[in-house]
């Protein structure tokens, strides 16, 4: 069952087959067999997971139904789930425990979800390989020398490690796609405003969205149905009509377009890369789907756009990091001012200060037209490069990294480089779209290849159509590693 997928999983448990306390049962061994060598959670609650199961055995023997009704899944340590903790892998969390639900675990504890534990992740999701947990690194499970990605490396590495059914991640510049696609397994970053983030601790507040890392497509449709909608408890919350995204996965792909960015297919991309990303395009054309090469100009600027604003928010966002009303406080102060740097300074890693630093020179005065301000300028620039494609094609294919798992440590001295490895996943987040990753082949190295398709926004039904459709078709996503 460790390999089954969430439907395969959820059927299973309809039919009474297995019960939901032998599946979490099985899953803890799993873990424990495994985790020590792949760092995938934080912390687990073991027993908070096992009386989860035994009611929804209780519900499934009395006839009842619920969508997630017995499935065991991982959460990404920087949502808030009510008497856990939430630590967003930093040492100023390390004992803060959440005095409440974020929406998506409510939304995920009524459809009768199992709840494993935490998983790891970069800092304050600050990272793209999961080397600035404060913890642990995760590493990645077809090979331990490698990274898991980040910042949601915890989340892809146990759904490929099979130490969970699904998982929650989220996705600030590719934070789900990027993972997912060094893991080989499937993520979705869901249109902004979709999915609530009311409970998601915040990095850059206008570029976060939560989403699922799965096995397949239908999974990932499955859980989207569960999180989506509208909350009151967060204004950036969309309100929009939540289709079945499961039932329209069966959809006709014949006459749909892919648009092909010939910005993607530059300089810089590995060549095994674009060769696995050509045959999925490919693969897509044989399925009826027509290609049109679009151009996204301002595609050299998105890096420097995004570190600029992202970096913005989350010098603002994490100033509530002081000492005073959370979190750890260092002992080690005379005075108010001394116990606000110090706890800083103790508390935060290298990167996540790096970031507060960036941020706070581009928002200071003398400084915030030249850089924020015309950030944002750029920002619509890109939105508009998108909008532009998506009046010639259904959705947009090409990669999701320039390269496939580097090696640990391989980055970590020039964040310049880390930073230029996110160069085809920020763009969505800059312009609010939605994205799907999905295996599509493996380097010579037996490292995971990802193919990602963009949509317009709110229409993640398309995407997944188009990524189911090629899931049904190919068999990238049914493939493990050997742990």
């Amino acid at each position: 069952m460790h390999q089954a997928t969430l439907t395969q999983v959820r059927d299973k448990l309809r039919k009474k087959e297995i019960s939901s306390v032998e599946l979490t049962k099985a899953f803890f061994k799993r873990i424990e067999a495994v985790d020590s060598k792949v760092g995938a959670y934080l912390h687990l609650i073991e027993d908070e997971a096992l009386e989860q199961a035994k009611s929804a055995d209780r519900k499934i023997k009395s006839g009842e139904d619920a969508p997630l009704l017995g499935v065991p899944l991982a959460i990404k340590d920087l949502i808030c789930m009510q008497g856990v903790k939430t630590t967003c892998a930093s040492r100023i969390l390390e004992n803060f425990v959440a005095p409440y639900d974020a929406t998506v675990m409510k939304k995920l504890k009524e459809a009768g979800a199992v709840i494993l534990g935490k998983v790891n992740m970069d800092e304050f999701a600050m990272g793209s390989s999961n080397e600035n947990s404060a913890f642990h690194l995760a590493r990645n499970p077809w090979n331990f020398d490698h990274v898991a990605g980040g910042s949601s490396g915890g989340s892809a590495a146990a759904v490929a490690a099979q130490e969970c059914v699904a998982s929650l991640g989220s996705d600030t510049g590719g934070s789900i796609r990027q993972p997912a696609a060094f893991c080989g397994v499937t993520g979705l970053k869901p249109t902004y405003g979709r999915v609530s983030r009311f409970g998601l601790v915040a990095f850059a507040s206008s570029l976060d969205q939560i989403g699922p890392i799965t096995r397949t497509v239908e999974d990932s449709a499955l859980m989207l149905n569960v999180i989506s909608g509208h909350d009151p408890m967060d204004s950036t919350s969309a309100e929009v009509e939540v289709p079945d995204f499961v039932g329209g996965l069966e959809r006709d792909l014949k006459g749909l377009t892919v648009g092909i960015p010939k910005e993607y297919f530059a300089d810089g991309l590995d060549a095994e890369v674009e060769k696995a990303v050509r045959a999925g395009i490919q693969q897509l054309q044989s399925l009826g789907m027509k290609t049109v090469e679009v151009s996204l100009p301002h595609t050299e600027h998105a890096v420097a756009t995004y570190y600029i604003l992202a970096c913005a928010e989350a010098s603002t966002n994490l100033s509530r990091y002081d000492g005073v009303r959370f979190g750890n406080r260092s002992e080690e102060s005379d005075s108010l001012f001394n116990m606000y740097t110090n706890t800083r300074e103790e508390g935060f890693g290298e990167e996540v200060k790096r970031r507060i630093l960036l941020g706070t020179f581009v928002l200071s005065s003398g400084y915030y037209d030249a850089y924020y301000l015309k950030g944002q300028k750029v920002r619509t620039l890109i939105k508009q490069d998108f909008d532009r494609a998506f009046e010639v094609c259904d959705v947009i294919a090409g990669p999701v990294s320039p390269v496939p798992a580097f090696k640990i440590g391989e980055k970590m001295e020039d964040p310049l480089q880390m930073y230029l490895s996110d160069i085809y996943t920020i763009s969505a987040n800059l312009a609010g779209l939605p994205g799907l990753s999905i295996p599509c082949g493996q380097s010579s190295g037996k490292l995971p290849i990802g193919l990602q398709l963009l949509a317009k926004t709110f229409d993640e039904a398309t995407l997944l159509a188009v990524g189911h459709g090629y899931q049904q078709a190919t068999d990238h996503h049914t493939r493990f590693p050997e742990l």
